[in-house]
């Protein structure tokens, strides 16, 4: 039974995502900063499927020390993990220059550091195994900018360059990365703002994209992956 470790697991696309595989018979490390969510996700999954495994571990991905903890314990109760869904993210809108003194340190450390230290963690042992496949959610903003969330696009765009780095560091190894690069996604992020669901993505669409690149053929590798709401950005 292969294993997975999805970063913010509780809610929007983690959630989705560990939904989808856990459906798959996939064994599931997920974190979250609430135990009381993961608590109750956990047995959600289970009721799911009780055949799979979930480690649920709280967690707050921005500091380093939480994080390889988290990893650490992952490792233990399941063995190798063979997927890792890089989930965790902020979304802080501002320009540059208004930020906050810390908003760069913050962004830098929840959007794009989780990504460079679970690869580092984990990335010899896929190559040990010859296998594994790293999904990396990236933004439509790690292509195109948005002025008025800078430092989110900066982050993003790191993320994606991480995202392709790793992949020609894996390929030879039979590794596969892929960045999923999400338009407008009904996700907590949106909270309190009135929009219509039908006219954006759903985590949903998300986590059968992610499902459906890891289930091809060991030779193909979906490079990346873009999913934009059909009337356009929102």
């Amino acid at each position: 039974m292969k294993n997975a470790l999805i970063t913010a697991a509780t809610k929007g696309i983690g959630r989705a995502v560990a939904t989808a595989f856990a459906k798959e018979g996939i064994n599931l490390a997920i974190c979250a900063r609430s135990q009381n969510d993961l608590d109750a996700f956990k047995s959600e999954l289970l009721g799911i499927n009780p055949a799979v495994k979930v480690v649920a571990i709280t967690t707050d991905v921005s500091q380093k020390d939480s994080l390889l903890a988290f990893a650490e314990k992952a490792k233990q109760e399941l063995g190798n993990i063979g997927i890792i869904v890089n989930n965790a993210g902020i979304y802080e809108p501002s320009f540059i220059l208004n930020d906050t003194d810390d908003t760069f340190e913050r962004g830098v450390n929840t959007n794009l550091q989780p990504a460079y230290l679970l690869y580092r963690f984990f990335g010899k042992s896929m190559i040990a195994a010859g296998e594994g496949h790293i999904f990396n959610i990236c933004s439509v903003a790690s292509l195109n900018p948005i002025a008025e969330a800078g430092t989110y696009s900066v982050t993003k765009y790191a993320l994606l360059g991480l995202t392709k780095v790793m992949r020609l560091e894996m390929q030879k190894h039979g590794v596969k990365v892929t960045a999923v690069i999400p338009g407008s996604t009904l996700t907590d992020s949106w909270k309190g703002v009135e929009v219509d669901k039908n006219t954006m993505v759903l985590p949903e669409d998300i986590a059968s994209a992610i499902i459906n690149t890891y289930k091809m053929s060991p030779g193909a590798n979906v490079d990346e992956i873009v999913i934009k709401p059909v009337g356009g950005q929102i």
